[in-house]
């Protein structure tokens, strides 16, 4: 009976570390997409410096660092969530995993207007007005929109996966004895972060 008790403990030990490698292992690709995408806007900033900076000028500032603040605010709550779990503290960790959402969400709302905003004036992809402009700052829109696109995009699927972990939390299934699923979703919520930490200097802090 406690050889089958070892073996069965030794076995979930190997799965947690396999699902934790796993992450690691899926986070890092990750950073190659947005790695060669920093790289694709290094060249073309060497290249149209001047025209970087007068196209970044047409951003909100403001706006990309309230963004700023509400995603390192709620890397803190999706780790206060986990902490939370572990003392077995579960109503603590679901609060904490809805606030992480509801930040997210208040990011893509002024995401939103920000885009609006930018699309109401003309400045978009393929619009008469973008077209008018340098190539340079054809080129800078243009990396912005699928940058901060993209970046958006994973953040709806980090808001997803944490609502999947916030039912399971509610369920029991993850608890103080079995919280990898939440450390891994926390995980991809932090790459979430530290991508738009660099995409706000790049995109609104041209100099």
């Amino acid at each position: 009976m406690s050889t089958i008790a070892e073996h069965t403990v030794g076995h979930v030990h190997r799965d947690d570390i396999g699902s934790r490698l796993g992450m690691w292992l899926f986070l890092f690709t990750e950073l190659v997409l947005f790695g060669g995408m920093f790289l694709v806007y290094a060249v073309y900033r060497f290249t149209y410096q001047h025209e970087f900076h007068v196209a970044a000028k047409e951003l909100n500032t403001s706006v990309g660092a309230l963004n700023t603040i509400i995603l390192l605010t709620s890397s803190l709550t999706i780790v206060l969530s986990i902490i939370a779990i572990r003392k077995n503290n579960k109503f603590l960790s679901v609060f904490f995993q809805i606030s992480t959402m509801v930040l997210a969400f208040g990011f893509l709302v002024n995401k939103y207007f920000e885009w609006n905003i930018k699309i109401h004036h003309g400045i978009f992809p393929g619009s008469e007005t973008l077209l008018g402009k340098g190539n340079g700052e054809i080129i800078f829109f243009g990396l912005y929109y699928v940058m901060t696109g993209l970046h958006a995009l994973h953040v709806i699927i980090g808001v997803l996966l944490i609502e999947v972990m916030a039912g399971y939390t509610i369920k029991g299934r993850i608890n103080s004895t079995n919280y990898v699923r939440l450390e891994a979703a926390g995980l991809y919520w932090h790459l979430v972060d530290i991508i738009w930490i660099f995409l706000f200097p790049l995109f609104y802090l041209i100099t």
